[in-house]
């Protein structure tokens, strides 16, 4: 199968492309930069806020990943048109399968980021297109990259009452790779972490991890977002989960001896190796954790 990947140099791109290749499929994935193709990964231009290049990528593919968004920040710019415009291109194309990466709990509190989430959605369940949603909890990866811009505070504001259900990225790329090889359903999909844990268990498992010595402010994080986050609407009980926990993301254990030369010399998913917030290309534009608008430099 041919397989369309938008958000392809973010997060959860850079796991789902090598997936996709290692389960026999042919990948393109979408880039607003120039890169060069490879093996089956066949790299192409395109831009979904502009749309640019976007008709071409999805000429003859079966399916189409769309994980780029936004992020927080970008106010639905590729949440919402970008997904319009990508849509349209797909139906024109007669692709068969659009797979829509979302957020836990976006039907439950569309509040903030979620509600352009519930958005692009709606978008993809009335496109007409066989479709699947798949909503996933928060990546080990974006946590970690989170406190460690508050890595050099003295002391740690914490609200004990907030709840996480971290899930590690490989894992929801490959529950994606599966979803993609099954056909659409026409529904939504919730996928999460193995275990729920308050943000003070979060943080002081983090610290340990690092081995920073911080003090934990106990306080009231505001904003509807938040007490959404501490009613357990962005939490699922939805089962296949990730089996990774935070603690073995961020202090992975060592590797089971084995027979197999290949399985010996595959980065598990907890490896530093197969770690996307250890490549300096990350945050390139199109990645899908913050598809931000381009500026004039």
């Amino acid at each position: 199968m041919r397989i369309l990947v938008t958000g392809a140099t973010g997060t959860l791109g850079r796991a789902l492309v090598p997936a996709l290749v290692k389960a026999g499929h042919q990948v393109r994935a979408l880039s607003r930069t120039k890169r060069e193709s490879r093996g089956n990964v066949e790299w192409a231009w395109g831009d979904l806020f502009s749309g640019k290049g976007v008709d071409e990528a999805v000429q003859g593919v079966d399916a189409v990943a769309h994980l780029a968004t936004s992020g927080r920040k970008g106010r639905g710019a590729v949440d919402i048109p970008g997904t319009r415009l990508l849509i349209v291109a797909a139906r024109e194309a007669g692709v068969g399968h659009l797979l829509l990466t979302s957020v836990v709990g976006a039907d439950r509190a569309p509040v903030g980021y979620l509600r352009y989430k519930l958005e692009a959605e709606r978008l993809v369940g009335e496109s007409g297109l066989g479709w699947t949603v798949l909503r996933a909890t928060p990546f080990h990866q974006w946590l970690n990259r989170r406190l460690r811009d508050f890595a050099a505070l003295p002391v740690l504001p914490v609200d004990p009452t907030v709840l996480w259900q971290p899930v590690h990225a490989g894992e929801v790329a490959a529950r994606a790779a599966e979803l993609l090889r099954a056909g659409p359903l026409g529904a939504e999909v919730e996928f999460g972490g193995p275990q729920v844990l308050n943000t003070a268990e979060l943080v002081r498992t983090w610290c340990h991890a690092q081995h920073l010595r911080r003090v934990c402010l106990s306080v009231h994080y505001p904003g509807r977002l938040y007490a959404a986050q501490r009613a357990g609407d962005l939490t699922t009980d939805a089962t296949p989960k990730g089996e990774i926990t935070w603690q073995d993301y961020l202090v992975p254990p060592p590797p089971v001896p084995s027979d197999d030369f290949a399985s010996e010399h595959t980065a598990s998913p907890t490896s530093p190796a197969t770690q996307p917030e250890q490549d300096p290309d990350l945050h390139v534009y199109g990645g899908d954790e913050g598809y931000n608008r381009p500026t004039r430099g």
